[in-house]
């Protein structure tokens, strides 16, 4: 009896938790050379938009490292994550401080999120807040790391990351917003389109929000010092 308990309550769930770490570990693996079509944040979007239109579908569109502008690379770099090239995947002081701001808050308002962990919440995770889905961001954004060099990770989250209501890459985005391909975006269009990466549903709707225009401004004197991988 006490050989079943323990087997119900300690030793399958973990069995089930070992099998889903092994299944991101192999699925990271198998984008090293081949491209993701799509993401949990992407599935989860498009559910949402065949609710009120069974017809919907998403804006995306791959386009390779190369075809994207350098401007919306050293934006992004500039707004999310400086310190891309240098880290491991994690930025343990950056953590230290969205930890440190959430409990003067007393709840999880900030995630101190690498680009590495990013991805890795876009590709397998979701949108909610907690403590448990920050673990195992941390957990896969390793895995990316050693899977991956740089390059690999900034092309992939490049052409998943979120960019507004049904628009996914950096091409959809380019093409959404501004009529042209992502290898075309301008210094103060990547700028904008960096800024809009927290929130970009909402900045989707809200284009002339006078926050979206200063920060628009700071991350365009940013990019200059920007470090590419």
């Amino acid at each position: 009896m006490l050989r079943k308990l323990l087997f119900w309550v300690v030793l399958l769930p973990l069995a089930l938790v070992l099998a889903l770490q092994l299944y991101f570990f192999l699925q990271i693996g198998w984008w090293v050379e081949h491209n993701p079509t799509s993401s949990s944040f992407m599935r989860q979007q498009l559910a949402e938009l065949q609710k009120s239109d069974p017809n919907a579908r998403l804006k995306f569109e791959w386009v390779d490292y190369e075809r994207i502008s350098g401007n919306l690379k050293r934006a992004i770099i500039a707004s999310e994550d400086a310190n891309f090239s240098g880290h491991e995947g994690i930025d343990w002081e950056a953590l230290q401080k969205a930890y440190e701001k959430n409990t003067k808050r007393g709840k999880v308002v900030s995630g101190g999120s690498t680009i590495t962990q990013q991805l890795a919440k876009n590709l397998f995770l979701s949108g909610e807040r907690s403590y448990l889905r920050k673990g195992q961001e941390v957990v896969i954004a390793y895995m990316l790391e050693y899977w991956m060099d740089k390059e690999r990770i900034f092309e992939i989250y490049l052409n998943m990351v979120e960019w507004g209501n049904g628009v996914f890459g950096a091409q959809a985005a380019a093409r959404y917003y501004y009529g042209v391909p992502a290898a075309a975006l301008s210094a103060s269009q990547a700028a904008r389109l960096a800024v809009m990466l927290p929130n970009p549903r909402y900045y989707d709707a809200h284009r002339q929000s006078p926050y979206l225009v200063r920060r628009t401004g700071l991350i365009l004197r940013r990019m200059g010092s920007a470090e590419l991988p």
